[in-house]
């Protein structure tokens, strides 16, 4: 979802400045105004005009039901949490950009490895579109825990690099397309 709304918020909520990722807190009864709600998150801009997240665990402060992302049920060998790994991180998002960070092509490598019966590690090796990027923590965090809980799952390690360098040409057909490249 995409379309702007304005809100009055029905409580007090923990935020996250774009694209500092410095914390705060808006308060009960404050408007905002919705712009993005993808992969469980909103990004809204508040009445002084900040650019800020709010996670999917408040979505009641904005009157909204949380989004359900569902893992996938059962199978725990090494080609299922891998295809169940990048099926997550497709549901991950800059908050600025509404593209998921598959199709912006910030996912350089995702590799599973078996560690024990029905238990995998798994390695995710990401950039951001800039370096100093202050979501860059709270979009790792999100591929980190996103992963975590799919079945089989024992350990997830996001490492985020810069090398090589993202690029407007990292980006998958369909990105170019949503974000009017092509």
């Amino acid at each position: 979802m995409s379309a702007t709304e304005s809100i009055a918020l029905k409580r007090e909520v923990n935020v996250i400045r774009i694209p500092d990722g410095i914390p705060g807190l808006l308060p009960e009864g404050e408007i905002v105004t919705l712009h993005q709600s993808l992969g469980g998150t909103y990004t809204v801009t508040t009445e002084k005009g900040y650019m800020v997240r709010i996670d999917g665990a408040d979505a009641d402060a904005l009157g909204k039901e949380p989004q359900r992302i569902s893992a996938m049920e059962g199978s725990t060998d090494k080609e299922s949490v891998e295809q169940g790994a990048w099926d997550m991180m497709r549901t991950v998002f800059d908050p600025e950009i509404p593209v998921n960070i598959v199709d912006l092509g910030l996912i350089y490598e995702c590799t599973v490895t078996p560690v024990a019966e029905d238990q995998n590690s798994v390695k995710v090796t990401m950039t951001l579109t800039a370096p100093g990027c202050g979501m860059g923590p709270v979009i790792q965090a999100d591929v980190e825990q996103k992963i975590r809980n799919l079945p089989g799952v024992q350990s997830v390690n996001v490492e985020v690099v810069f090398d090589p360098p993202w690029s407007q040409g990292m980006m998958s057909e369909v990105a170019k397309v949503e974000l009017g490249f092509i």
